[in-house]
């Protein structure tokens, strides 16, 4: 059933606010902003809806996955491969319903979706338009904001820096970073089950030395 349209990106993130949409199907050449941008847009929100991009050029494939959109279709679609995509979003919903009443993350992949556990969540460091998901085995890029994630798992992640939340079980130990860090990020944190260290900035070294001090 189709429960809505829109001509153009502007209008569509109108409805969008309007309405909650469990699938939108998006053309890559919208007039004005284009169905990449909304897509991207789209997937920052707490709730994405599954996002399934179209275009006559099958060039934008990649950046269509890149979107986080969970399928691309070339215009017109064969009636099978529309099938396929809608199976896929239907898997999407049911991962994204699920993992709302559960600790678990929906990242969107190529060829699947991925639920992880948020217990084996390490650190989530921003980076640019996404945030890397950072467990003991793997990496992983999820688009969204760490404002949202923070207010998400509350009591679970602290704040360590603008770009950084670290599941507070991970805290192992907190030291003077080297000579050559700013004053901004004088010092860093190890970690359980990574190798590599985060910068602690000024303004959350407080909140951060108080959880070690609670510990001791």
């Amino acid at each position: 059933m189709v429960a809505g349209e829109a001509a153009d990106a502007v209008r569509g993130m109108d409805l969008l606010h309007r309405r909650r949409f469990d699938l939108v199907l998006i053309d890559v050449n919208l007039p004005g902003i284009d169905g990449l941008t909304l897509a991207q847009a789209l997937a920052r929100r707490a709730q994405p809806p599954a996002v399934v991009l179209v275009s006559d050029d099958p060039a934008h494939a990649a950046q269509a996955f890149d979107a986080n959109a969970i399928d691309f279709l070339t215009w017109p679609p064969r009636p099978e491969r529309l099938q396929q995509a809608l199976r896929k979003a239907q898997r999407f919903m049911e991962s994204a319903a699920q993992a709302e009443g559960a600790d678990m993350l929906v990242i969107p992949q190529r060829d699947q979706v991925l639920r992880l556990p948020v217990h084996e969540v390490v650190y989530f460091r921003a980076e640019m338009k996404y945030v890397t998901v950072r467990t003991p085995r793997h990496s992983h890029l999820l688009a969204g904001s760490l404002v949202d994630l923070q207010a998400r798992l509350a009591g679970q992640f602290l704040r360590v820096h603008r770009n950084a939340l670290v599941a507070l079980r991970c805290l192992r130990a907190l030291e003077r970073a080297p000579a050559d860090r700013s004053q901004e990020d004088r010092w860093q944190l190890r970690l359980e089950g990574v190798d590599e260290v985060l910068a602690v900035s000024r303004r959350q070294l407080a909140a951060v030395r108080a959880v070690f001090k609670a510990r001791a």
